[in-house]
């Protein structure tokens, strides 16, 4: 069977429906004001850990490099300290008051992060060798646990009972991630999984912590139980769009923009939202590569499959339907997201910057 290898580095290219092009410069005011106000206080409470997780974590931050010096490495796209301040100003309050939330939110991601590149074998992320490839496994347990834990003291130390809710959202939220993580595992070694499946993992792995991200700072701001739930309603459909376009790059997006190997998700047999839409599809395309797939749960030789090979599987994903899918996906998760945000009073300037995050998500390409 002849099939074409497909294209790499586009995904969402077009803004949603209804919505102007994304206004990248206001985007990225949006997220350098979140590194900045939550910066000097995660590096705070990454040194309070003992030697050497206090390096370790530093070059996880790309701090440093490998050799202990001073480094200007990518911290990441900063979205939900973003997120987080401007859930404090949805709530009426200045955007500092949402900095412990910002970076109690960034430390269980970066917790996530550095367990999943582990357990995923991932040796790559932001363009570096991952921690665990770099200073052990071990290290990366110990370091990941340890920031899941300075997440809640940065919170708790408080001491009001607003940081008692918060504490409450964020926990309640990791646990959903963990979940989402055990069940990402698990499809790996099964050969079918349904497309809801892959939802409610997603929903729990990305969506839990975002939906946390953008009601932390409210809740510290002394919003309401009700319009935090509005806001996570925003921030949950959100994760699922940024999860659905992250799918599309761990296909097809591009190494040099990404930081992470070709046809990555492939390499790892991930039943990403592309790959289960596309099994889900019927017609030829779909059941060759449901055929293939098989066939790879049971080699041997995997590991030494050749850029050809990944790029064979890509192209049946693409013509089976499965990447329009998701792109189509992308974009329904986000007019939820942004359906919610009409269910919250809240100043329209912050309404209208929540939105254009919400239009970067889809369209972005790393």
């Amino acid at each position: 069977m002849s099939v074409s290898t497909g294209t790499r580095g586009e995904t969402v290219p077009t803004a949603p429906p209804g919505h102007p092009a994304v206004d990248t410069a206001d985007v990225s005011a949006l997220l350098e004001r979140g590194r900045t106000l939550s910066t000097p206080v995660l590096r705070a409470a990454v040194g309070r850990l003992a030697p050497p997780m206090d390096t370790v974590a530093a070059y996880h931050f790309g701090w440093i490099d490998a050799q202990g010096n001073p480094a200007d490495g990518d911290g990441g796209k900063a979205v939900r300290p973003a997120l987080a301040l401007l859930s404090a100003e949805a709530a009426g309050a200045a955007p500092e008051v949402g900095v412990p939330g910002a970076v109690a939110v960034e430390l269980v991601h970066n917790f996530s992060l550095l367990h999943d590149d582990l357990m995923d074998g991932d040796e790559q992320r932001r363009h570096r060798d991952t921690v665990w490839k770099v200073h052990g496994p071990a290290q990366a347990i110990l370091v990941g646990d340890a920031l899941f834990a300075l997440a809640n003291e940065l919170l708790l130390e408080l001491g009001t009972v607003e940081a008692g809710r918060a504490t409450r959202r964020l926990t309640t939220a990791t646990r959903k991630l963990i979940d989402g993580q055990a069940q990402d595992i698990s499809y790996e070694h099964r050969e079918r999984v349904t497309v809801e499946e892959c939802l409610e993992m997603e929903g729990n792995k990305t969506g839990a912590l975002l939906a946390c991200a953008v009601s932390i700072g409210a809740v510290l701001g002394g919003a309401d139980d009700r319009t935090a739930d509005k806001l996570e309603e925003y921030g949950y459909h959100l994760g699922l769009a940024f999860q659905a376009v992250d799918d599309l790059l761990g296909i097809w997006g591009d190494p040099e923009a990404t930081g992470k190997q070709t046809w990555s998700d492939l390499r790892q047999r991930k039943k990403s939202l592309p790959v289960v839409a596309a099994l889900a599809a019927g017609g030829p395309a779909s059941e060759r590569l449901g055929e293939l797939l098989a066939a790879d749960a049971k080699s041997h030789d995997f590991d030494t499959f050749s850029e050809e090979e990944f790029a064979v599987r890509a192209a049946l994903i693409e013509k089976a339907g499965g990447r329009e899918w998701t792109s189509e996906e992308a974009r329904r998760q986000h007019t939820v997201a942004i359906d919610a945000l009409n269910e919250v009073d809240m100043p329209a300037r912050v309404r209208d910057q929540l939105t254009a995050l919400a239009d970067f998500v889809v369209v972005r390409k790393r």
